[in-house]
């Protein structure tokens, strides 16, 4: 063994030491590493970031971004709402909800997507009478067997594709993973739906609840090409019936009835009141295409009382708000539009005023878009309903003007929360911003890395993704912990460190059987990952997999393929995948229950896939 050699598997085990005592954050760990390979003269000092360049990391750092488009715009929601049985069985119903995350994180984060299905998944354990974790788990392993499926599911088998590029036979396709990524997803998905779930202890969640709001009441306007137009009162409740939304008042031709009866029938432009808790109203929304009552500035007038119809320009020469309209505009083009849940406190200088009485739209450039109040229904409209204080607002703005209306009338905001409500303009050109990136990729048009990218340059022309958003849906520690390890697995080739360990593996436990040898590399590679992260763990083993297919003189397709699905099969524990860390706290888990399915889960993925990388990329 060489001196750089040597070098290189000390930093590696420290390196592997740091992630399995996870003190420190994966990205810190991935850059001392790299800065040690430097210092150490194994990676020159010119090629140290040369990393950050690599065209998996570009396609990460493109698909996150493409991902919060199709969360932003609610496109996932309408497609869950599609897809998911509404009163089907537990075995359907969790079959259902697995294979929709699966499909998801083929082809967009599989972090985000389950994000976005967490909360479909705690409705459902409410429904199929289980712990919330019992339905947690299964969704949380169903998405991180859906990302092995196609090339750009998970960042593992952008690194595989990219090491597959520097031996010669260039990338891998975006649906070369398919063949068997698909076949051990179907299969996983099968046996969590039929059986692991039973596997799951039922625990408490841990998590809070959250803050409370009560129910917000809002006007929903219904336009001609509405669903809603046409059907009773109560066929569009039991519609929304899971959203646990109510119609507590219909205005029709600037007339508001309270309570109306079931069987009246919903027209054109009639004004909807609805009762719905804040995480609802998306649903609501979306089920029948409609849309939140927004009020111009000439209701504002019409709606206010007392008011001079010249107010904002004492000599009367201009109209009302003309130049602050003006400037509402321009900084709503340039600043990101933003809900927020205020609170009115009793010294608040709107308390006694109405959303028209404050000019909100034309001064602050806000929408009132809801009002909640002691659980009762504002008798007036909501641009005329006179605020009090404990009422909590829903606005929409810029996010500086709702900083300016807190500043100024002394109401505060609610703790953060994620608050989206859908746009079918927009959902619809983030799907096919993301369908046309995958398109040029699959027709090997463009490389996927400029194919993606092209797609965050159109997702920001189009503001599918407001500007201030596309930065922040980056995950940058993922960046960093692979711009950092590519440098430091070229290390591993370049000193011929991954030649002598594959030696090692194929001499002592393999024995020169290349079988054997695909077994202890997919293993290897699932146990690692279990306990480091997963892109770390295909940047350390895709060196030793082509190390190993050398030495054995078989093609290496078929080893990089097993570290491929190896890294997307965390399973045993909360630390493996991010997925996994999710459920943690909303589950009510412990470290120790992710074996009890994970562990079969793990066996049956080896078992079916080992046959299938044979088949369909021989040795």
């Amino acid at each position: 063994m060489t001196t750089p050699q040597l070098l290189i598997f000390l930093i590696l085990a420290g390196s592997m030491g740091l992630f399995l005592w996870g003190r420190y954050r994966h990205d810190v760990v991935a850059l001392a590493a790299l800065m040690a390979c430097v210092v150490a003269g194994l990676v020159p000092a010119e090629d140290a970031f040369a990393g950050f360049g690599h065209p998996a990391v570009i396609t990460v750092a493109s698909v996150l971004v493409l991902s919060r488009g199709l969360q932003n715009t609610g496109a996932v929601d309408w497609l869950a709402r599609s897809v998911l049985p509404r009163n089907a069985g537990r075995m359907t119903s969790m079959m259902a909800l697995m294979g929709l995350g699966a499909a998801l994180s083929g082809f967009m984060n599989n972090v985000g997507a389950m994000a976005l299905l967490m909360p479909i998944a705690v409705q459902l354990s409410d429904r199929l009478d289980l712990a919330p974790g019992q339905v947690l788990m299964p969704l949380a392993f169903g998405t991180i067997l859906g990302g092995m499926t196609t090339l750009i599911g998970t960042p593992p088998n952008l690194i595989v594709s990219g090491f597959r590029a520097e031996v010669g036979p260039g990338h891998f396709a975006i649906f070369d993973f398919a063949p068997v990524g698909l076949a051990v997803a179907v299969a996983g998905v099968l046996f969590v739906a039929v059986i692991g779930w039973r596997l799951v202890p039922s625990r408490k969640s841990a998590a809070g609840e959250g803050f409370e709001t009560g129910a917000y009441f809002t006007e929903l306007h219904v336009p001609e090409s509405s669903k809603a137009v046409g059907m009773t009162l109560r066929a569009f409740e039991r519609k929304i019936e899971d959203s646990e939304a109510q119609v507590v008042g219909l205005v029709r031709n600037e007339v508001r009835l309270t309570a109306p009866h079931g069987g009246r029938h919903i027209r054109a432009n009639d004004i909807l009141v609805l009762e719905a808790d804040v995480d609802a109203l998306a649903e609501a929304l979306s089920v029948f295409d409609i849309s939140l009552e927004r009020h111009d500035d000439e209701a504002d007038k019409e709606g206010a009382t007392g008011r001079d119809e010249t107010a904002g320009d004492e000599d009367g020469s201009s109209k009302p708000g003309e130049t602050d309209e003006d400037e509402r505009r321009e900084r709503d083009r340039n600043n990101e539009i933003v809900l927020r849940e205020l609170a009115v406190l009793p010294g608040s200088t709107i308390v006694g005023q109405s959303a028209s009485d404050l000019f909100l739209r034309t001064r602050y450039g806000l929408n009132l878009l809801a009002v909640a109040r002691e659980g009762r229904p504002p008798r007036a409209r909501l641009r005329t309903v006179k605020l009090r204080s404990g009422d909590l607002l829903l606005v929409q703005g810029a996010a500086d003007a709702v900083t300016g209306f807190v500043n100024e009338t002394g109401c505060v905001p609610l703790g953060e929360r994620e608050l989206r409500i859908p746009d079918k303009r927009l959902a619809i050109t983030a799907g096919a911003i993301m369908l046309a990136a995958i398109g040029v990729v699959t027709l090997g048009v463009l490389p996927a890395a400029v194919a993606f990218a092209l797609g965050v340059l159109a997702s920001m022309v189009l503001r599918t993704v407001p500007l201030q958003q596309v930065y922040t849906a980056i995950d940058w520690p993922v960046i960093v912990l692979l711009a950092a390890l590519i440098p430091v697995a070229g290390a591993m080739q370049s000193t011929g460190a991954a030649d002598l360990l594959a030696r090692f593996l194929v001499d002592t436990i393999a024995q020169g059987n290349p079988v054997a040898a695909l077994v202890v590399v997919l293993i290897t590679t699932m146990f690692l990952s279990d306990v480091m992260n997963n892109a770390a763990t295909a940047a350390v083993l895709c060196p030793i997999a082509l190390g190993i297919a050398a030495t054995l003189g078989v093609s290496p397709d078929s080893f990089l393929m097993a570290v491929a699905i190896g890294a997307s099969c965390a399973f045993l524990t909360p630390i493996g995948h991010q997925n996994n860390t999710l459920i943690l706290g909303p589950g009510g888990f412990r470290f120790g229950d992710y074996w009890r399915m994970g562990l079969p889960l793990e066996v049956l993925v080896v078992v079916v896939s080992i046959p299938l990388l044979l088949v369909f990329w021989p040795l």
